[in-house]
């Protein structure tokens, strides 16, 4: 562990608020008489909390008062924790940056270099208007969820470069977007969604796995006899065509048909496509050959809310626009050979994979919102 020291320029003292000293009597009492040192590290984290986000001298001594210890010893819990940040932080946010080996693999030191150009080029320095500042540590816990940040109680993960910049930006207007996954993911389940215990009829009431825990199954439960329905009145004979008539029937009927039949024939096929689209793999990628995907010339009389789809930003969509993608369809018929295409026009290779563009916009063209939220737990962003 490096060195830790206390900021050279300190304040006069330090004391609770009313509200938080009331607080701190409240923890104290938790603990037997003459163990009132085991509440050091809550009165710490909450004085910090009041600081502004770090630990002074003077806090340390009033502390120690409070707890009857040395001072020497509270200061040996802020130097040792670095949870206790010991120097001034950004005013809206400090961010913490993993950067053990599962977030390198998953492109952390992207994340650093953008705290290097957003916040500060050394880690522990102010923004220049003193609202952020950043530092690289150790494990943050959600390694499957690489590469992650966290700010304070917030968890950022799945991140990529540009969402990690597009949060920035929110905090910097004062607004704290949905922490967890950034990819459209639901915890720590596949992108696409549980692949086991996905039947409903396991959790729903009145399923079969129900009728067998309650006895309702074989010889359990009679079953419901259906009412019976009032008999149908008669319609009258309707008069008989001539045989003109009859023909020109005949044939409009068949084409009305054979419309509807084609219609609902290619709506069909169309969802079916849909439903079975799948991210390529990054290998599958990066063998294929560059192929153009079908580009609008102009906007399309729909044009879908590309933003929808997680790891796309108002700056992307638009250059997606400028492509000619405008649509959820478009995004969702892309093989390995489109998606070369898109990320050699873009420049952010492996984000479209990584992300699984293809089959969030699946889920968005079939059903919108509510089909998305089924497939993957959450709305989209």
């Amino acid at each position: 562990m490096s060195f830790r020291r206390l900021h050279a320029q300190q304040p006069e003292s330090f004391e609770f608020t009313p509200e938080n000293l009331a607080w701190a009597k409240e923890v104290i009492a938790r603990y037997p008489k003459g163990r009132e040192a085991s509440a050091v590290i809550p009165l710490l984290m909450r004085a910090q909390e009041q600081n502004g986000g770090w630990v002074t001298e003077p806090m340390i001594r009033y502390i120690a008062q409070m707890l009857n210890m040395r001072p020497i010893r509270v200061l040996e819990v802020a130097t040792f924790y670095t949870q206790f940040q010991l120097q001034p932080v950004g005013r809206k946010a400090h961010v913490w940056v993993c950067g053990t080996t599962p977030c390198r693999l998953r492109g952390a030191e992207e994340l650093i270099k953008v705290c290097k150009r957003r916040i500060a080029e050394k880690a522990h320095t102010l923004s220049d208007d003193g609202d952020f500042s950043w530092e690289e540590v150790e494990c943050l816990g959600a390694c499957s969820n690489a590469p992650m940040i966290q700010i304070g109680e917030k968890v950022y993960e799945d991140l990529t470069p540009e969402r990690f910049e597009e949060i920035l930006d929110a905090i910097a207007a004062g607004e704290w977007p949905e922490p967890g996954p950034q990819n459209g993911r639901k915890s720590s389940e596949p992108l696409g969604g549980p692949t086991t215990l996905t039947d409903e009829s396991l959790f729903n009431k009145g399923s079969d796995a129900e009728a067998l825990i309650f006895g309702k199954g074989k010889g359990g439960a009679k079953k419901k006899t259906a009412a019976k329905k009032p008999a149908a009145k008669k319609a009258a004979p309707k008069k008989a065509a001539t045989g003109k008539e009859a023909a020109k029937g005949k044939e409009t009927a068949k084409e009305k048909a054979a419309s509807k039949a084609g219609a609902t024939s290619g709506k069909v096929a169309k969802l079916a496509a849909l439903s079975e689209a799948k991210t390529p793999s990054e290998a599958e990628v990066e063998k294929a050959e560059p192929k153009k995907p079908k580009l609008h010339r102009k906007p399309p009389k729909k044009v879908d809310d590309l933003k929808l789809i997680s790891g796309v930003g108002p700056k992307l969509e638009k250059l997606l626009n400028e492509l000619g993608i405008y649509t959820f369809e478009q995004v969702a018929s892309w093989g390995p050979a489109e998606i070369k295409w898109v990320d050699d026009h873009l420049k952010f290779k492996g984000r479209i994979v990584r992300d699984k563009w293809v089959e969030q916009a699946a889920a968005l063209a079939i059903g919108g919102e509510e089909e998305y939220v089924k497939r993957f737990g959450k709305k989209p962003r």
